[in-house]
């Protein structure tokens, strides 16, 4: 059976069908919601009804969830394109079970590089160090900076800071008001080449020079290639490496951690990556039914495949998770930002969705206009914390939960053309222009939300929401039957970048350059110094 198919008949057949119809099943919100431990996910506010569930579940069975699914677990080389095994599960995996890769078991050295990790961790907490500065770009940085602001309650190590972008107010702002020598600098490049990361590194490592610091002592590297770290001037005990089947935004458990370890301590970083092996646990066990990374792939494929919904917006009414929009465009975009599936043909749909949002109730007085009242739908995902950081406080987290609800409940129902009227008749409007008025006043509703919410954002549960997202992609990757794990798109633009560089500094004319870039470069010669 052709499960896309039916699918699309489906969608056809009840799109224009209110949600809130389907809430005159009482069972609605028990039958569209799943747990896993503590954590509970609700995707009753969407068009979804049984007979669609059943249809996803039977497409994600047919294209091999669950066999991929262990096929990772278990090793296997699933990233074809660069014959890697996709592991970074096995970075959290504790306990210590064997995790086997061409005959070899890998936790060994994981356990043992993180025991590494932290001594060095409790080392750079006890001593005089103030402020950390983690140089990374994409992975390495996205992830430890946004788990950083996450947990923020359980910092009691140095200031952690995070430098990436190549441009050169990045790094002074960040090293403005630093004290060289009492800064530990982090250089977070698994090659030791990325032109970004080492550019800042050796500005970082001259400004430490200049200010009275001494890089030999207060230089750590996270990085395979130890001879190139050497090289740099770095201790090897400093070194931290990781391997080839560890994806850049896939690998803060590891090494790329070392920052937040050092923020929060070996004890709660150990709690972090417990509940990401929670996480684990429930995705490769739980049916697919009561599977919540799996669910909310499903409730993905529905809005993006099969409505054409190109968007979807990450909402969470949790300060400290502001960074989280941004950590998973990169984790969805450049795992799933595909236009060929696995065997090299081009796709037949569309893959990977826009991924944006912000933290609420920030958002609601930015692009909820959009939302609400815009031309196109957006699903949206919420997210929430039963109870936040600050007991004396608790008025506004009763404000942030009554808002966030409210948003969910609003997209889904609207505001009628009846109701609009009898809104501005009561503020005293009348004949035409009370029409006009109220047409402003209409909500459409029948906007798709699903809400997620948890106990409190301590470690264990971001480590769960991380690898909840992490495991979610995995899946709609399978069925769509792209390859998540590599990032071939990322490759034309540094290449290009490194070509043009001569033409840029003036050591190289523009000739052979199309006339636009030859014409902004010559612009930019005459307007720099």
């Amino acid at each position: 059976m052709n499960h896309w198919n039916a699918l699309a008949d489906k969608h056809q057949a009840v799109n224009d069908r209110p949600i809130k119809q389907l809430f005159e099943d009482p069972s609605r919100a028990k039958n569209f919601s799943a747990q896993a431990g503590d954590m509970y996910f609700d995707f009753s506010k969407t068009n979804i009804d049984a007979e669609t569930l059943e249809a996803l579940l039977a497409l994600a069975s047919e294209m091999k969830v669950p066999e991929t699914r262990e096929a990772m677990f278990q090793g296997a080389r699933i990233n074809e394109t660069e014959d890697r095994a996709v592991l970074h599960t096995a970075l959290r995996n504790l306990d210590g079970e064997p995790v086997m890769v061409d005959g070899a078991d890998v936790m060994p050295e994981v356990l043992d590089t993180l025991a590494a990790m932290r001594t060095f961790a409790e080392k750079i907490r006890g001593g005089h160090f103030t402020d950390v500065v983690n140089i990374g770009i994409g992975g390495s940085d996205l992830g430890p900076a946004m788990a950083v602001c996450a947990l923020a309650p359980y910092h009691d190590g140095p200031r952690c800071h995070f430098v990436s972008n190549v441009d050169g107010a990045d790094i002074a702002d960040k090293l403005r008001d630093l004290d060289a020598k009492t800064t530990l600098v982090i250089v977070a490049s698994k090659t030791f080449t990325t032109i970004e990361t080492m550019t800042n590194a050796r500005t970082a490592r001259a400004w430490m020079i200049d200010h009275g610091g001494d890089p030999a002592k207060q230089f750590a590297a996270l990085s395979t290639a130890p001879d190139k770290t050497v090289e740099f001037g770095i201790d090897p005990a400093h070194v931290f490496g990781f391997q080839d089947w560890v994806g850049g935004r896939y690998s803060m458990w590891g090494p790329i951690g070392l920052s937040l370890m050092i923020a929060i301590g070996p004890k709660a970083f150990d709690a972090f990556l417990r509940g990401a092996q929670d996480m684990d646990r429930h995705f490769r066990a739980a049916d697919l039914q009561e599977n919540l990374p799996v669910l909310l792939a499903l409730v993905g494929i529905w809005h993006n495949q099969i409505c054409d919904y190109a968007t979807r917006a990450v909402l969470p009414y949790d300060e400290r998770l502001n960074m989280l929009p941004s950590y998973l465009q990169q984790l969805e975009m450049e795992s799933n930002g595909k236009g060929v599936m696995r065997s090299g043909d081009d796709s037949p749909r569309h893959t990977g969705p826009v991924v944006w949002g912000a933290s609420g109730t920030n958002g609601q007085h930015a692009f909820y206009q959009l939302i609400h009242q815009g031309t196109r739908v957006i699903p949206c995902e919420f997210m929430l914390a039963a109870q936040g950081h600050e007991p004396e406080l608790a008025h506004h987290h009763q404000l942030l939960v009554a808002n966030c609800l409210a948003q969910s409940k609003a997209l889904m129902q609207g505001r009628t053309l009846d109701e609009a009227r009898a809104i501005v008749a009561a503020k005293g409007f009348e004949g035409d222009d009370l029409e006009r008025q109220a047409c402003h006043r209409v909500f459409p509703g029948n906007r798709p939300s699903t809400t997620l919410l948890y106990p409190q954002l301590d470690p264990f549960t971001l480590g769960q929401i991380i690898a909840l997202y992490e495991h979610r992609v995995f899946v709609e990757g399978v069925i769509l039957d792209i390859i998540s794990f590599d990032q071939w798109g990322v490759e034309l633009g540094k290449e290009l970048a490194t070509t043009l560089q001569p033409v840029v500094d003036g050591t190289k004319d523009t000739s052979g350059e199309d006339s636009s870039t030859a014409a902004l470069v010559d612009f930019i010669h005459r307007h720099s110094a």
